[in-house]
């Protein structure tokens, strides 16, 4: 079993900055891929950004230059850095794994963003 435990959201003013982060616990060897989906209100939960373990990323259009994700191998832990942050950008982020050997796929019980004034 897998375990997410994810931090950093919150409410923050248009402008503004929030790092998530999620770190994997439990039985794995290692990390496949990690990455962060969010969902809004009446909307549908999508992609945000994802990293393998090699460093290869994919970043959704919406957020290119002002999201940045990087992932701590020896950690087990991502990182969203979000910058220039917009009220679009309000929704629940949930963090997202795939473990090895398994690829077993897991999910975090989510943190809120807010962006408003």
């Amino acid at each position: 079993q897998v375990q997410l435990v994810e931090s950093g959201g919150g409410l923050v003013q248009p402008g503004g900055s929030l790092r998530l982060s999620c770190a994997a616990s439990g039985t794995f060897f290692s990390i496949s891929r990690m990455g962060w989906y969010r969902q809004a209100p009446g909307k549908q939960r999508e992609l945000v950004a994802r990293s393998t373990r090699s460093g290869s990323t994919n970043v959704v259009d919406s957020v290119k230059g002002r999201f940045t994700i990087s992932l701590d191998n020896a950690k087990n832990t991502v990182y969203l850095q979000m910058n220039n942050l917009k009220p679009e950008d309000t929704a629940v982020y949930y963090c997202n794994t795939i473990v090895l050997p398994t690829y077993e796929n897991y999910w975090g019980q989510g943190t809120q963003v807010t962006v408003s004034s």
